[in-house]
């Protein structure tokens, strides 16, 4: 029988209350959290004594400590390569980094060069990647990737706190200050992180679709108050729009679709911190139908099952390349959609 996999938390905010720990607490034996750490000790301990954990406010504790095999980092984006390279060269059996893995090409570049050299698998923590109702779709669709013309994904959601508070009680979440949206540079900098943040969910899934992007151009962009976007783009020849926008509706819909002349791909997912089954997939032609879930397991659990799987030997790690090329579409696409949005104002300016 195999053994519990310790797992150590750097960061306890909502994504490791909310997410994490549920989803570590259904998979039963498998994994065991051992080590808790966050900047604020107070969050530390009181998420540490949920899993009968130790707690700290020092990544180096967590790394140093033996019982982790497993270093799962929910920090803030910024902080994410650095702590990749760090858990990898402390030993462990395996890194599972929120998305995004890193936060230039150079920093996932050293965290490509850091996994081959130490042998230490890494995953991304891009749940629909994972999800059995996209694997499904994509086990079937035959010639999608080179026949698709348009791509759309279309997300509309409420406030993450309001799933989170479903999912647990969630210990001192920060209010964000107000944006001044007069600033050109402020929107600019919204739009950039809400692809590396939330258009980041669904951007590898339709890299899978694309040919190329290094001929990646961005034909318009603009923010959407109170937090979204709208980015229209062009790559590998295919036409790309991303829509999204987080306000007080009542109605999440989270939808990615593709389309050929032949066929149609339509995903349904759920929230992010929503703990229901997967997505539902339906692949369409002028002749029939077919359906894909949901199946009973969410790309959650999945990744941590995977993960498990590499651990004991029974499965290949992620390619590391793979992973790196994500990272630099998503960088390609936010940076070409922030200085369109700057772009955009200084016409509406001299205008």
């Amino acid at each position: 029988m195999q053994s519990s996999i310790g797992v150590g938390f750097l960061g306890a905010g909502p994504v490791t209350q909310a997410i994490h720990l549920p989803t570590l607490a259904r998979l039963g034996a498998a994994f065991t959290v051992r080590h808790v750490t966050d900047i604020d000790v107070a969050v530390a301990a009181a998420v540490a004594s949920r899993a009968g954990a130790a707690h700290s406010t020092s990544v180096e504790a967590l790394l140093d400590d033996p019982a982790v095999d497993v270093v799962a980092i929910c920090s803030p984006n910024a902080f994410h390569a650095e702590q990749v390279i760090a858990a990898c060269r402390a030993g462990k059996k395996a890194v599972l980094c929120e998305k995004p893995l890193a936060m230039s090409a150079a920093e996932a570049d050293a965290i490509a060069v850091t996994s081959a050299e130490t042998g230490v698998p890494i995953f991304v923590g891009a749940m629909h990647s994972f999800d059995p109702g996209w694997r499904a779709a994509v086990a079937h669709w035959g010639e999608l990737p080179r026949t698709s013309h348009t791509i759309r994904s279309s997300i509309v959601l409420p406030p993450n706190s309001r799933f989170e508070d479903v999912a647990t009680e969630v210990q001192t979440r920060p209010p964000f200050p107000a944006p001044d949206y007069s600033d050109v540079a402020v929107l600019a900098a919204m739009t950039h992180a809400g692809v590396m943040g939330l258009a980041i969910h669904d951007l590898p899934l339709i890299r899978s679709l694309l040919p190329r992007y290094d001929d990646l151009r961005v034909i318009d962009a603009k923010f959407l108050a109170p937090f979204g976007y709208r980015i229209l783009f062009v790559a590998g020849g295919k036409s790309i729009e991303l829509h999204a926008v987080m306000s007080q509706t009542w109605q999440p819909d989270w939808i990615l679709e593709a389309f050929a002349d032949d066929q149609v791909l339509h995903v349904e997912f759920a929230p992010s911190y929503v703990h229901a089954g997967s997505a539902v997939s339906r692949l369409s032609t002028s002749a029939a139908t077919q359906v894909f879930g949901p199946a009973e397991v969410n790309g959650y659990e999945v990744e941590w099952r995977e993960l498990a799987g590499v651990i004991n030997g029974e499965l290949a790690p992620p390619d590391v390349s793979t992973l790196v090329d994500d990272v630099r579409f998503a960088l390609a696409l936010a940076d070409a959609a922030a200085a369109a949005v700057r772009s955009a104002h200084a016409v509406e300016t001299a205008a």
